[in-house]
């Protein structure tokens, strides 16, 4: 579970900052960096521990490709990952009123 958690993360920051520094937004790399720890942090660690924990509790951690239920599983996991970070971004944005960046 924390190798997902960590791989996710270590993806997730390069890839946001990269995007905040040469995208629509043009921020300078400190600032890219620092905004896209305050966007990834605390929602990658949700979605990640909710998805691992449902998947985790369905399938007690085996892998089996062929099996429907592990698809299944595997669906129902990555809808729950999607679904944890929600509160946060909704109170985040009627908080401030506006969107992370």
């Amino acid at each position: 579970m924390a190798i997902s958690m960590a791989s996710g993360i270590t993806t997730s920051m390069p890839l946001e900052t990269a995007l905040l520094r040469f995208g629509r937004d043009r921020l300078h790399w400190v600032a890219a960096g620092q905004t896209a720890a305050g966007m990834s942090i605390i929602l990658m660690v949700t979605m990640e521990l909710a998805e691992n924990a449902v998947d985790y509790h369905l399938t007690a951690g085996v892998v089996q490709l062929d099996s429907p239920a592990f698809w299944g599983a595997a669906l129902l996991s990555v809808s729950v990952g999607f679904v944890a970070p929600l509160p946060y971004n909704y109170l985040r944005l009627r908080k401030y009123g506006k969107a992370c960046h």
